[in-house]
């Protein structure tokens, strides 16, 4: 668990090429998977780490819009072209484009904003939620498989993630809720650095969220035949928070069609505050439908 800690510190500490063009140009290195394509999660979150270091410390992310466009191959680096498209007295808007072999597989756009004071309201933390120390890891569902995508997702991951209903890893929800929530909290500790906690939320918003496209549907990760493919994704800030301490991440689907899912989620701290809201819509392709 430890070398997944560091590999993803590694993975979002992106070197500036010292390329100048129009643009500004990074690279960052590809996280192994047992798939060998890259970690969806991961190039949201290193795009957003190049779009960041364009700009100083008083104006931080409060929402991106990302593009799957191809399928990263693990055994490359990745290039990161960073457009400087705006620079307003509140707001700065970047764009973001991962490339491999001179081929986009990510394009998004990112807004910052300064601290500004304003409107305060959000939604409630769901109540009557286990404690995240009461409920078993992934390690204890899935630990035993001998299987490299089940021993990857058991032990080589960054994040704890715990589900407060039972997963669906193995077998179904047969109740047809198109809803779950987990808790997630990085397994180590980070530095305090803003931009790396809004980029290590942003890594693992893209874990688990399709899931409640799944439950609806009576799906698992081991029905035959079943693919999944994310096709964007957006996520909004609204206060800081660490990555680093457990967060509830609450994920419902309103809505599936033409072999896409649409899923929205929640991110609370554990103290109730809201800390970021995302939507994602994927593929899923089953088998006879």
């Amino acid at each position: 668990m430890t070398d997944a800690f560091g590999s993803l510190l590694s993975a979002l500490d992106i070197t500036d090429s010292g390329a100048r063009t129009n643009e500004d140009i990074f690279v960052g290195p590809s996280e192994w998977t047992p798939q060998g394509r890259v970690f969806g999660g991961q190039v949201l979150a290193q795009s957003l780490v190049a779009a960041s270091r364009t700009l100083d410390d008083s104006r931080a992310a409060h929402s991106m819009h990302g593009y799957f466009l191809r399928p990263g191959d693990i055994a490359q680096p990745i290039t990161f072209s960073v457009d400087r498209i705006h620079d307003g007295r509140s707001f700065s808007t970047r764009r973001t484009q991962a490339y491999q072999n001179g081929l986009p597989i990510l394009s998004m756009i990112a807004s910052f904003q300064t601290s500004d004071p304003g409107l305060d309201h959000q939604v409630q933390m769901p109540e009557g939620v286990p404690d995240p120390e009461s409920l078993p890891t992934t390690a204890d569902i899935i630990g035993h498989l001998d299987h490299p995508v089940a021993r990857s997702w058991a032990f080589e991951r960054p994040f704890d993630i715990r589900h407060v209903t039972q997963p669906v890893y193995l077998r179904s929800d047969e109740s047809g809720a198109a809803q779950q929530a987990v808790w997630i909290r990085c397994i180590s500790r980070l530095p305090d650095d803003p931009v790396l906690h809004r980029a290590a939320l942003a890594y693992a918003s893209d874990y688990s969220i399709l899931e409640s496209v799944f439950r609806r549907h009576g799906l698992n990760w081991l029905t035959p035949g079943v693919r999944v493919a994310s096709l964007d994704h957006a996520m909004w800030w609204h206060r800081p928070g660490r990555a680093d301490e457990w967060v509830l991440y609450t994920q419902e689907s309103p809505s599936a069609t033409g072999g896409r899912g649409l899923a929205m989620g929640r991110m609370f701290s554990r103290d109730g505050q809201l800390l970021a809201s995302v939507a994602q819509e994927g593929t899923i392709r089953v088998p006879g439908l």
